[in-house]
Parts: structure tokens; C-alpha cells; sequence
């Protein structure tokens, strides 16, 4: 009787098996060959447009650099210098704004820094706009400010009593205090960043000698870049926007987008151009943006850096991404008709607003390197009546790596991990773009990315156990959806090594083992308890 039962459970699950087979292949040529046919011609098509991107903005940036185009080249600059008669009256005055929140770690460092900026005491004015809900915090930074205070510096320790609008609440607030009307130019940088004390002296010239000109923004400079392979990462995919995307937004068209730190913005730009506000989460690109159509100029300083800090868990970079990756496109959705519509600037400047700034870098090489690398090409796997051309396999997203990756020559020997990294992440911006462009979900989510400063160094050598020190990532976070996608790859890899011809099997095992990494947060620093 067993063997009559074992072998009615094998017919049965022989059955099921060919119902699904079946069913497969008659889902499979009216359905989904032709779906895949349209999505491959998408992508494909959405890669043309990011690979003759890439290539303009290489050849720019070869002449700029074989041409030396400096900026002090470009536009008038001249050292502000001391006057007899006018005596520091000669030196504009200068408002430097310092927005915080639950800033232990690095309050000190951005305070100091600032404080020690080199300029006439009597012609700077610090603002500490603190808006920390630890009251224990609050108290260290206000007493912070104090004892610069007792040593001369001009500083202002600013708090509100709700968060409304977050960062861009604060700076709208910090300007509408009086003594602000007496400044000419404000400075900002959040509270991780130490610019170095001839920071003034080389940016304010640009706006002191060209009227023209309503933002001076400069690169920035990782402390921690080394600290793990996260840090080495960000600073691959950074640099290519500190290098070429801004050089050749300032040299060809003399608008960026506002980093939100590490520049200096003529009062009467910000102002003309409405203010801060907190409509998205990229409140630094909506000003740099509005600021642009009103026709003021931006430039950029590639020479000068202002030290920062990365964050270092993974945790803390998936927040800062969706907020990079939605706010941006949310911006797209709210301003491209008035961008369309504007008569302040030229043809050509609002075509590059809309295709190339925010179309291309925004939108589309978000959702192509996702759908088109880790959904569209494993999918042809199990499809091979659909081929992807060698071109839109290799040929152009090799190219495209290679010229991302010019920003950061000592870190070619990590391009491979760069690109499955950047891969796994494209599904959180692609998530976050979508989520940006039809304002749903999360779209107005703002997380304050974490901030370490000495911390994780003094906590790993002083109170981490041995064990601890050799932890990485989260302590049991799973992320479920890079497990989904990385079981997806995974399937597709298996299938195309037992019974495929592409041999896209070595790339797709690969990918899916940086999304298993991702998905149980082996990634990033692990930071001991206190």
C-alpha cells in the first residue's frame, strides 16, 4: 500500500509540475516575450540617454581641464583688501549659519571651525540655529556658544520651539532675525562640516567683484573615506558629482544644484528668489533651481575643500539616498512647467534644467541601472526568445563605469564592488524617485543622517570587546526586499548556468551576493554601545 501511495504523490506532483508548464508556456509567447520586448527597448533607450550624458560631460570636463579653466579665470577675483579709511568697514558683512539637531558628536568641530574662520571679528556673525529635542544636547551646544562668546566671537545661539519644515524651517527662521539685515552674504554648513580658516578670504571675492553672481559653492572633502567599504563607495559615486557634474554645470552653463553646505549665497539672491522652503526634502536644489530662473549665476570652486563626514551604517546611508532620490524628483514633478515657462532664461538653459540636470541624473539613471541590470537582463535569462544587443550589455554601461569612475583614480581596484553596490542600491532610488513623482508614501520623510565624528574611533579602541571590534553592520536587521531581488538573481544565475547560453550567470551570481550582503546588513561599521 505504500508504494501505491508513493506513487500516487508522485503522479500528483507530476501533474502539478505540467500544469505549470503548461501554463508558462501559453502566459509566455502572447504575454510576456512581447512585455519584455517593450521594456528592453525602454532601457535600452534610457541608456543611450545616460551614456551621451556621460560623454558630454567627459569631454567637457577634458577640455576645462586641458584649457585650465579656473574659475578666477572666468570671473573677476581680487582679494578683498584693508582700507586706511574705512579701516574693516572695507570687508562686507558676513552671517555664518550652522543649522543642528542632536548634533553630540560633532558640535564642537562645525562650532570651532566656524569660529575660527579668518575675518574681522567685528564683520562675522556665527548663528547656531539648534533645534536638538535632547535637552542634555541642547545644553552642551548652548554652552558651546557661550564660551566663544567669552572670547570675542560675535555668535548667536538660536532655538525654535517646534521643527516645522526641518532644516529649511530652520534657515527661513534663522534669516528673519534682525540683526541678519545687516549682512550681505551668508555662509552655511551643516553641522559635520570644518571649513578651513581661509574659507571666507577665497569665496566671498567671487561675490564682492561680480554682481552677477548669487552662490559660490566649494567640493567636499571625506575624513572618513577609509573608515570601511561603504565609506570607499560613497566617495567613488561623490566624487564624480564634485568633479565632473558640477565643473561643468558652473563652466557651461553657470548653475548647479546647492549642496546644501559649504556655500556662500548673496543674501540678495536668496531673497529674490523666495527663500528657503520645505515643499520637498531637497530644499538646497529647489533654491539652487529658483535662484537660477530669476538668472543669477553659481560658481564653483573644485579647488577648495571643506572636510565632512560619511556616514558609516548602512542604516544611516539608506535614509540620506531615499531623501537624495525622492526629494529630487518631487522637485521635477512640482517645477518643470514653470521651469518650461519662464522668460528669465534662455532655450538653452531650460532644456538642460529639464533634460539633463533633472530628467537624465535625476530620474532616469536611477530607475535604468535597477529595472533594466537587475530586473529587464536577468529576466532575458529565463525568456531567450528576448536578447539584450551586446552594445546595451557591455559596451555602454562599461563605458559609462568607466567614466564615473575617473572622479576617484585610487579606487579603480574596487570598481567591481562599486558596481554591485551601486546596483543594490539603485532599488532604494528607484523606490524613492517613484515614491517622489507620484508623492506618495515617504515622500516628505526627513531623517537626520547620523553623524559619528571621534566617536566610532574612541568607542571601538576604549569599549568595543574583541568580538565587537570584527562586527559589521546592523545587529539582526533583515532587509527583505534586497533578499527578494537577491533569491531573483539568484534563480536566474542558476537557470542560466544549467541550461542558458549567455553566460550572464557569472554576473548575476555576483550581483545577487551583494544583495544577500545588503539584505542582512553585513555592510557598513558596527558602533558598540556606550
Amino acid at each position: 500500500m505504500d508504494w501505491i501511495s508513493s506513487e500516487t504523490s508522485l503522479s500528483t506532483r507530476d501533474g502539478i509540475t505540467s500544469q505549470i508548464g503548461l501554463l508558462w508556456q501559453q502566459v509566455r509567447a502572447p504575454l510576456l516575450v512581447p512585455s519584455l520586448r517593450i521594456m528592453v527597448f525602454l532601457c535600452l533607450a534610457m541608456s543611450l540617454m545616460l551614456f551621451v550624458e556621460r560623454v558630454y560631460m567627459g569631454i567637457v570636463i577634458a577640455f576645462i581641464k586641458v584649457l585650465r579653466r579656473k574659475p578666477e579665470k572666468k570671473y573677476k577675483w581680487e582679494p578683498v583688501k584693508d582700507d586706511l579709511e574705512l579701516a574693516n568697514y572695507s570687508y562686507p558683512m558676513v552671517l555664518v549659519q550652522i543649522p543642528m539637531y542632536n548634533e553630540r558628536e560633532v558640535y564642537q568641530l562645525s562650532i570651532g571651525a566656524a569660529c575660527n574662520l579668518s575675518w574681522p571679528a567685528d564683520r562675522i556673525l556665527v548663528q547656531v540655529l539648534d533645534d536638538s529635542t535632547d535637552l542634555t544636547i541642547k545644553a552642551m551646544v548652548e554652552q558651546e556658544c557661550r564660551r566663544w562668546a567669552g572670547k570675542g566671537v560675535n555668535i548667536k545661539y538660536e532655538i525654535r520651539d517646534n521643527r516645522k519644515g526641518y532644516k529649511a524651517g530652520a534657515l527661513k527662521e534663522g534669516m528673519k532675525h534682525n540683526y541678519v539685515k545687516l549682512c550681505d552674504y551668508v555662509a552655511i554648513f551643516d553641522a559635520d562640516f570644518q571649513p578651513d580658516s581661509d574659507f571666507l578670504m577665497r569665496t566671498i571675492p567671487f561675490l564682492v567683484h561680480n554682481p552677477e553672481v548669487g552662490l559660490v559653492q566649494v567640493r567636499w572633502k571625506f575624513v572618513n573615506s577609509d573608515e570601511c567599504l561603504l565609506t570607499r563607495m560613497q566617495e567613488m559615486s561623490l566624487d564624480y558629482h564634485f568633479t565632473v557634474e558640477q565643473e561643468v554645470g558652473s563652466a557651461t552653463h553657470a548653475f548647479f544644484g546647492f549642496n546644501g553646505t559649504a556655500g556662500v549665497w548673496r543674501i540678495t539672491a536668496l531673497n529674490e528668489a523666495g527663500g528657503w522652503k520645505d515643499r520637498t526634502t531637497v530644499e538646497d536644489m529647489d533654491l539652487a533651481v529658483r535662484a537660477g530662473l530669476k538668472g543669477w549665476k553659481f560658481v564653483y570652486v573644485g579647488e577648495l575643500k571643506v572636510k565632512n563626514e560619511l556616514p558609516s551604517t548602512f542604516k544611516a546611508y539608506r535614509y540620506q539616498q531615499h531623501r537624495w532620490s525622492c526629494g529630487p524628483a518631487n522637485l521635477f514633478r512640482k517645477m518643470a512647467l514653470e521651469i518650461a515657462a519662464n522668460k528669465k532664461v534662455s532655450l538653452w538653459k531650460k532644456c538642460y534644467l529639464i533634460y539633463s540636470f533633472f530628467f537624465v541624473r535625476k530620474i532616469v539613471a536611477h530607475i535604468v541601472t535597477f529595472i533594466f541590470y537587475c530586473v529587464v537582463m536577468p529576466a532575458t535569462v529565463l525568456i531567450p526568445e528576448v536578447q539584450v544587443p551586446i552594445w546595451g550589455a557591455v559596451y555602454i554601461p562599461s563605458t559609462i563605469t568607466l567614466l564615473n569612475a575617473v572622479g576617484t583614480p585610487r579606487s579603480l581596484h574596487l570598481l567591481v564592488f562599486w558596481i554591485l553596490f551601486e546596483n543594490v542600491m539603485s532599488l532604494h532610488r528607484t523606490r524613492a524617485t517613484f515614491i517622489g513623482l507620484f508623492e506618495v508614501g515617504r515622500v516628505n520623510e526627513w531623517i537626520v543622517t547620523e553623524k559619528l565624528g571621534d566617536a566610532l574611533k574612541t568607542k571601538m579602541s576604549s569599549k568595543a570587546s574583541k568580538k565587537d571590534r570584527f562586527r559589521i553592520g546592523e545587529r539582526y536587521k533583515l532587509h527583505f526586499m534586497e533578499i527578494f531581488v537577491g533569491l531573483y538573481l539568484l534563480l536566474c544565475g542558476w537557470y542560466d548556468y544549467s541550461f542558458g547560453k549567455n553566460r550572464f550567470y557569472i554576473y548575476l551570481f555576483l550581483q545577487s551576493m551583494a544583495f544577500f550582503v545588503a539584505g542582512f546588513s553585513y555592510i557598513g561599521v558596527f558602533v558598540p554601545n556606550s
